[in-house]
């Protein structure tokens, strides 16, 4: 049996398990997490924070199709326990009941998400406050940090199995394949080629803040200049310039001083507000792509459907 990273017991079962699902993900799905793990870890400030979710689709017997998800909140303990907040999965879902199944009527729990490096110990833990909810959810692990050209997602269920004479619950991998609409794949299209390109045609705020780098680049270059400078004119290695070391106090003098209180708190409400700005520019350059996308996916629709119509006329 395979071990776990980090953990003595086994949480993987024999290669000789087959799983007994098989699951259609949607992109869709993909995107959430990846925004949801990007999210928290632009908030927290942490290098590779961990994020739950859970996942939404419908089940035909054993074959399951994963639609959409939503995020969970839980409380992390200094030993890597981790426990989900069921009020607020229980929340959600009845938001969830009312938004998403006017489309998808049969839309249902069927697993949760995490991200990490392969299945731990501490999975377990999660998935089995989980089982409260769905007898037999699925698991999904993306790893944000790994570099492969394959998608770094890995999809378990679980089973009961026999350890040295103990029962336990291991997770068995499961295989899963990509089920995208046409909209989902407009959609996924654009997204790879601005991940390729890193650019977008005509944006100036690129050039806007090239150009406050390169001035924040030249100004810690002279700064560090004047610096060398008085430390040599302190060593004795450089002759004194008493018209330098004037000019040079009177900028420490203009400095402001960026200990005090307040210039932390209009410091940090600064940031926030920039930070802000950015996330809704974001937000909002992200709406007006999906509507220029659906308009010119309408269209395309039209010209086929009058085609067809003035073929059936014809003929």
């Amino acid at each position: 049996m395979e071990v776990g990273q980090g953990e003595e017991k086994p949480v993987i079962a024999n290669s000789a398990t087959t799983g007994s699902v098989s699951v259609a993900l949607h992109p869709l799905v993909i995107l959430n997490i990846s925004e949801h793990y990007t999210r928290i870890r632009a908030q927290e400030g942490k290098p590779n924070p961990q994020v739950v979710g859970a996942l939404l689709g419908t089940q035909d017997g054993r074959s399951m199709e994963i639609f959409n998800s939503f995020e969970l909140q839980f409380d992390s303990f200094d030993d890597g326990h981790i426990v989900i907040n069921m009020e607020y999965y229980k929340t959600k879902e009845e938001q969830c009941k009312d938004i998403f199944r006017q489309v998808f009527k049969n839309l249902d729990f069927l697993g949760w998400y995490t991200t990490g490096s392969g299945a731990q110990g501490s999975d377990l833990g999660i998935h089995k406050q989980i089982c409260e909810i769905n007898e037999s959810p699925i698991f999904l692990k993306l790893n944000p940090l790994a570099r492969t050209n394959d998608l770094p997602i890995s999809m378990y269920e679980s089973v009961i199995d026999l350890v040295n004479g103990e029962t336990r619950m291991l997770f068995v991998e499961i295989p899963y394949t990509l089920a995208t609409e046409e909209a989902e794949r407009i959609g996924v299209d654009h997204v790879a080629r601005l991940s390729s390109s890193g650019t977008v045609d005509g944006a100036t705020v690129s050039d806007h803040l090239l150009a406050q780098y390169n001035a924040i680049k030249m100004l810690h270059a002279r700064v560090k200049m004047i610096m060398e400078y008085v430390k040599a004119v302190k060593a004795g290695e450089a002759p004194c310039n008493h018209e330098i070391m004037r000019d040079a106090l009177s900028l420490c003098q203009r400095l402001p001083v960026m200990k005090t209180d307040i210039f932390k708190g209009d410091f940090y409400d600064q940031c926030n507000d920039v930070m802000l700005m950015c996330y809704l520019a974001t937000v909002t350059k992200g709406c007006n792509s999906l509507n220029e996308f659906i308009n010119k996916f309408n269209v395309v629709h039209d010209r086929h459907g009058m085609g067809r119509r003035m073929r059936g006329l014809l003929f």
